[in-house]
């Protein structure tokens, strides 16, 4: 009785396990099991941004010449000089320094790219503090007073002044303007300890458009140097930038190629007394590039009033919008106009 008990529940159990396993596969006693499947995640990718110079934010081509120093070529801006101007529309960067008698000279510097440069002029007291967060950079320029060389012998750069390398200098007629120099030629003069410079600003992605705290659209801005000289510049805007005038004349190298920096700096300054003179007698101001003042700054067809600040010599100068955020510069190459405090207005 028991046996066939047994039995009975076996049969039952056989048949519901038919029927169950029936019902799971939708009546189809033919189909196949499922089968399981895992999925992989997709590779992980990471993009890295791709080199730039740090002058100009723009990409590098050139890894060697990445790699080499900055070049700061003191170049004479006085009327005399325009036409004969070589190197200033291809340079990284340029400073506008104020000299004697509202008079102005160049800072020329050159790091991703080539040229002839010159007329090359005498150093100034300003030129030691100005050059000194571009990584001890090689320094060409025409002799100057015995003080100032001194300063500039003890400075962060690498002398290479005429005095110290007479016969790489290229010479052209006669007169204070006969100095040019080849850049290839200097670079190839650096030591081995001269390394590049380091990023001075910050630079908007390409073809991002300038929104810094009280940004606004500009025409360009008019200044002026005073003093006899009273140096008079202007720049107005134009889809590449913003063309350069002086003395109401458009600014153009010794090739006729015009002045069109991609962004403009007028960094107001003060200018005291630097206790020295000219070869006339005339007092040699200094442009003073450490501490703190107002800046205007032209990018992207806008202009953005912000402030200027440097720490220490060594220091790039910050500049930032109302917010005290960095203000970013479009990618591309630089004017900086040491301009006298209240000395700026907007067109």
């Amino acid at each position: 009785m028991k046996r066939t008990a047994l039995a009975v529940v076996a049969v039952v159990v056989f048949v519901g396990g038919i029927v169950a396993a029936f019902l799971v596969l939708g009546g189809d006693e033919t189909a196949a099991p499922v089968p399981t499947t895992t999925t992989e995640p997709p590779p992980s990718t990471t993009t890295t941004a791709p080199p730039t110079f740090p002058l100009t934010g723009l990409p590098v081509g050139d890894a060697a010449v990445a790699d080499r120093p900055a070049l700061v070529v003191k170049v004479d801006n006085s009327p005399k000089a325009a036409g004969r101007q070589a190197g200033l529309a291809v340079a990284d960067l340029v400073y506008v320094e104020g000299v004697e008698g509202g008079a102005t000279r160049l800072a020329v510097v050159f790091h991703s790219t080539d040229s002839d440069v010159g007329p090359v002029r005498s150093a100034r007291t300003s030129d030691v503090d100005l050059t000194a967060n571009l990584n001890r950079p090689l320094f060409a320029y025409s002799g100057g007073q015995q003080g100032v060389l001194d300063q500039v012998r003890e400075a962060s750069v690498v002398d290479l002044g005429y005095d110290v390398r007479p016969d790489d200098y290229q010479v052209r007629g006669e007169g204070v303007l006969r100095f040019y120099v080849d850049t290839p030629a200097f670079f190839g003069l650096a030591p081995d300890d001269a390394g590049p410079p380091q990023p001075l600003f910050a630079f908007r992605s390409d073809g991002e458009e300038a929104t810094a705290d009280g940004a606004e659209d500009s025409a360009g801005v008019r200044l002026s140097y005073g003093g006899e000289a009273d140096t008079q510049v202007r720049y107005e805007v134009v889809p590449e930038g913003w063309v350069r005038f002086q003395a109401d004349m458009p600014s153009v190298d010794a090739a006729g190629t015009p002045i069109v920096p991609t962004n403009v700096i007028v960094q107001f300054t003060e200018y005291p007394d630097s206790g020295f003179v000219d070869v006339n007698g005339a007092p040699s101001p200094e442009a003073v590039t450490v501490g703190e003042g107002d800046a205007w700054v032209f990018t992207g067809g806008k202009v953005v009033r912000g402030r200027w600040s440097r720490p220490e010599p060594g220091a790039p100068t910050a500049y930032t919008d109302g917010a005290g955020a960095p203000i970013e510069l479009t990618p591309g190459r630089t004017w900086i106009e040491l301009a006298p405090v209240d000395s700026a207005s907007t067109l």
